[in-house]
């Protein structure tokens, strides 16, 4: 649990019924604002985070002291302006930086949580984040947008709450976990479990801390944010600062040093509970489920505008996963655009420099708002 005081936090009152039966109450989320909410209460545009992402979207992270996951995208002038816009993120719940999650403590026994959290999905983050509206005043949002578990944030809002906002932008998404999404998770969370300093999930209480199991985790799911010819141009078969191999298991490759040391940083900001409980909800998200197979029901009630945006390098969600979701919102004639970047970054566009993208996702939301 991360009571640092740079962490802005609503405690949320209202019971909210999860999907796994449990109720919650008077929780905390953690959130962080960009720009100003201007009179009218029509220029908000709530943002989601990925799976490692937290509030901090944009300038300089407080707790880690490094740049927001979105910096590329979200500033003054930026693609998504703070001049213009008022953005709100934050922290999932079952997240580890203020939000309610399994480093709190639980008020009945006031032990940490660990595993006995109670089992989280998208639809659960949602309703959560959905209070933020309530204590901001703010009726109707200008947009949601968000990459990755983002984007999957951004189709169940729209879905749960079809009035409460103009536009939805879900990037890089999809609208249910494949099957190799889910393996990918489940190796992640094996990697965990099998560090013998995870002790169920109790490691808070017992004082230890799965760091080479999360640091595995990350470099497995690191890899999948890649692309193959990313990684060839970035690093082939250079060596690490030597000239011929070692014969031994030290990183000879550059790019096996890269993997640690993504590794090692990623267990200094980020809760291994948390990886568990985050990566089981995007495994259990599959929108078209809730609405006996039909993606486009989920839909129907909105008349909000739709931007789903792609990558051409993207594997992990490829393209056709994002357009199916077009397909799904046509097909009821839902206002809805589509495109794909060309971009040899992969999954990981979407948060780096790729003007195409910037540039796409610019015009789009400033056309829109002269439209307001």
């Amino acid at each position: 649990m991360n009571t640092n005081k740079n962490i802005k936090t609503l405690i949320v009152k209202k019971p909210l019924q999860l999907d796994c039966g449990k109720t919650i109450n008077n929780y905390p989320i953690a959130y962080e604002t960009y720009g100003s909410l201007n009179e009218k209460k029509d220029n908000a545009i709530l943002v989601f985070h990925a799976l490692t992402g937290d509030q901090f979207v944009t300038g300089t992270n407080p707790i880690t002291n490094k740049d927001g996951w979105w910096s590329y995208a979200v500033g003054p002038d930026k693609a998504i302006d703070t001049n213009k816009y008022f953005v709100i993120c934050s922290n999932v719940i079952g997240g580890c930086m203020g939000s309610y999650g399994p480093s709190h403590k639980d008020p009945n026994t006031q032990k940490v949580f660990g595993t006995n959290f109670p089992v989280i999905t998208i639809n659960d983050m949602v309703n959560a984040q959905e209070n933020l509206l309530d204590h901001f005043g703010i009726n109707k949002l200008f947009s949601v947008a968000g990459g990755s578990m983002g984007g999957m944030q951004v189709l169940q809002f729209v879905s749960n709450f079809p009035e409460k906002t103009k536009t939805a932008i879900p990037i890089a998404c999809t609208s249910s976990h494949s099957a190799q999404n889910i393996a990918l998770n489940e190796l992640g969370r094996q990697a965990i479990a099998a560090d013998s300093n995870w002790n169920e999930g109790n490691y808070i209480s017992k004082d230890t801390n799965p760091n080479k199991g999360l640091a595995v985790a990350r470099m497995a799911a690191h890899i999948t944010y890649l692309s193959k010819k990313g990684l060839q141009e970035k690093f082939g078969r250079k060596l690490q600062e030597r000239e011929d191999l070692k014969f031994s298991f030290d990183a000879d490759f550059q790019i096996e040093s890269y993997l640690r040391y993504q590794g090692s940083v990623f267990v200094d900001r980020f809760d291994a509970n948390s990886y568990l409980y985050i990566t089981r909800a995007m495994d259990y998200f599959d929108l078209p489920r809730k609405f006996k197979g039909n993606l486009s029901d989920a839909f129907k009630e909105t008349k909000a505008r739709f931007f789903i945006i792609s990558f051409t390098s993207d594997w992990l969600y490829p393209t056709q996963e994002n357009k199916d979701i077009v397909i799904a919102l046509n097909a009821i004639g839902v206002d809805v655009g589509f495109v794909e970047i060309k971009s040899d970054k992969g999954h990981d566009s979407f948060l780096l420099d790729v003007p195409d993208f910037l540039n796409a996702l610019k015009n789009f939301l400033d056309k829109s708002y002269t439209e307001n």
